[in-house]
């Protein structure tokens, strides 16, 4: 229920298998993110986070989510049967398959939670970073956090001052991946790199004009992939942290690609040459 409203004494609730129904509010509850879609939610619950209120599409999503529902209503969320309408509104012509959670902003993690998870690396597999620099975007910031993801990647390293928030418009787009991958947010992203390279870490930049194609760039060891934003580029300081400059082969009309498509490119490559490595 929309923050600071309340339901009219008329408005009629009624148990349905633990789940109510409820007259429509029309808006997101206030200081919580809507979370649309059944991967989105899933991955909440996963990670055994509790949402405030989950709502379901009445009719068919009703026995088609029964599972997703008795998982959150044993975490104790609140679920209300909802119109197809109310969740329509809500999702503003986007696809939420007749579940929406309301659940607490995300946040990045912390520059010194990064430093502390690499200099103390727990795993057998190195590390796979990917670095955006100045992707202000929120469908491109939720895409590569979704590509990020499905690569495997350890991390996605943004700058404070130009980067996308982690809203929930980037948690829509990112279909669950915003939920599993670790943002760091660093406030001086050249000084960053240089910090990851005396870890050990080989940072590769994608530009235009590098000489090196990313598909002859070694992946196999501790890898920073760094793109920038779309049509800019990474900014001159973030370009001359890099150790490597490498550049996607293009062979046909177009000059660039969207930088999640990129970054997707760049990270399934890395996931082709560790092949047999486990994470």
């Amino acid at each position: 229920m929309g923050a600071g409203r309340r339901e009219r004494p008329d408005t009629r609730e009624r148990q349905r298998g633990g789940k109510r129904r409820a007259q429509s509010t029309g808006g997101v509850p206030g200081g919580l993110d809507a979370v649309f879609g059944v991967h989105a939610v899933r991955a909440l619950l996963d990670r055994g986070e509790t949402p405030r209120e989950l709502w379901i599409q009445e009719g068919d999503a009703e026995q088609r989510l029964a599972e997703l529902i008795g998982v959150a209503r044993r975490g104790g969320v609140r679920v209300l049967v909802r119109s197809r309408d109310d969740l329509e509104r809500l999702a503003s012509g986007a696809s939420h398959q007749g579940v929406v959670a309301f659940c607490p902003p995300l946040s990045a993690e912390s520059e010194a939670s990064l430093w502390f998870k690499l200099e103390a690396w727990p795993l057998d597999v190195p590390p796979l970073l990917l670095v955006l620099d100045g992707v202000t975007d929120v469908h491109n910031f939720g895409a590569c956090l979704r590509s990020a993801d499905a690569a495997g990647a350890h991390g996605v390293i943004v700058p404070k001052d130009k980067s996308a928030p982690l809203n929930a418009m980037v948690r829509k787009v990112a279909s669950g991946a915003a939920e599993n991958v670790p943002v760091y947010q660093v406030t001086n992203l050249a000084r960053a790199l240089a910090r990851l390279k005396t870890l050990g870490v080989w940072v590769l930049g994608t530009a235009g004009e590098a000489d090196t194609a990313l598909f002859d760039a070694d992946f196999t060891g501790p890898v920073a992939l760094v793109m920038g934003a779309e049509g800019k580029g990474m900014r001159r300081l973030t370009r001359e942290a890099c150790d490597t400059l490498i550049k996607l082969p293009m062979v046909g009309s177009v000059s660039s690609l969207n930088v999640s498509v990129a970054a997707g490119i760049g990270l399934f490559e890395a996931v082709r040459q560790r092949r047999g490595v486990q994470h």
